[in-house]
């Protein structure tokens, strides 16, 4: 099994190939900075070392350089999703408008940047001049509790699409979708690395609601006799997935591992508090082990595959600053 995601590690990123039936359209960093215009710049440096997860070395200059123009490109399609809104009840002749929020998906392997990016854009986001409300929601929550992955002998399996509640995540969006009010997720406790038993977050009707998970752009089989069978992607209206060699990205969980040993996992109350006490090597082992048999082959096997999926790629260099951008051809 080793042997086999190796070889697979060596692929190439053909999305960013440079032919004529892709259906993105293709630019580097630079070339994707120019779009900003005259997006101003809301953020500061140390909101910036704030917000940004350990191990990412996300800065002032790369937020001007890539999530201003993408602030742009967001509020225009914010924009439009508003206004076809009002356009199909006016055509249904619907009386009562309800809010529908602009649901925005970002997906990616673990240790890439995603929290970052979400982040990041949540507070560009409502820091526009019409001043949204903007709510940010991880997946994490939608975890099933470890004593059922424990039950069920597949903690092993956490993070990948099985471990989900899938059902429940999607009651979530469908009701978030429809504009009701006060609607619940599941909180996520990354120092218990578990879901914490009957703690919620409320979200009451937002502007934009952020959806950031490893997962988010997963399908389910097709139904072979044509019934209906919603996918958690339905409910997007545009989704981003944040992207890196294998290589790289291996690099980066390692290291944030390593670090992780020195700060998070010295809590006692920490699930991984057993590794902050190891010796180096060995713990370097363990880290190596979690990536091969969990974090990997969930990366190839369900993660990557969804990639093709996603309205926005942002490719990541080994600096872990973003290289290239694919969006897709409307």
């Amino acid at each position: 099994m080793t042997k086999s995601l190796v070889l697979k590690d060596q692929t190439k990123h053909e999305v960013f190939s440079k032919t004529s039936f892709l259906p993105y359209n293709l630019f580097s960093a630079e070339e994707w900075a120019r779009f900003r215009a005259d997006t101003a710049l809301t953020l500061t440096y140390d909101e910036v070392e704030r917000l940004r997860s350990i191990g990412d070395p996300i800065n002032l200059e790369e937020v001007q350089r890539i999530y201003l123009s993408l602030s742009r490109l967001l509020s225009s399609h914010v924009e439009s999703s508003q206004k076809l809104f009002l356009q199909r009840h006016r055509f249904l002749q619907m009386k009562e408008t309800i809010k529908t929020p602009f649901i925005l998906a970002i997906a990616g392997s673990v240790a890439v940047g995603k929290s970052t990016t979400a982040r990041i854009l949540e507070e560009l986001l409502k820091r526009w001049p019409s001043s949204p409300k903007v709510k940010l929601v991880t997946t994490d929550g939608f975890l099933y509790p470890n004593s059922i992955l424990q039950k069920q002998n597949r903690m092993n399996r956490k993070g990948f699409p099985e471990s989900y509640d899938a059902g429940s995540l999607i009651q979530f969006l469908s009701d978030i979708k429809s504009g009701r009010p006060h609607v619940k997720a599941p909180l996520y406790s990354h120092l218990l690395y578990d879901v914490l038993e009957k703690k919620y977050i409320t979200i009451h009707q937002p502007d934009i609601l952020i959806i950031e998970g490893v997962n988010v752009l997963q399908v389910n089989p097709l139904a072979r006799n044509g019934n209906a069978m919603p996918f958690v992607s339905d409910f997007f209206d545009f989704s981003i997935y944040i992207d890196a060699e294998i290589v790289n990205i291996h690099q980066w969980y390692i290291q944030r591992f390593l670090k992780l040993r020195q700060t998070a996992f010295k809590n006692p109350q920490s699930f991984f508090h057993r590794y902050a006490n190891m010796k180096s090597k060995e713990a370097l082992h363990v880290a190596e082990k979690l990536w091969i048999k969990i974090n990997l082959k969930n990366l190839i096997e369900n993660i990557l595959p969804t990639r093709p999926r996603a309205d926005l790629i942002l490719h990541k260099g080994q600096d872990h600053m973003i290289q290239k951008v694919a969006l897709r051809k409307l």
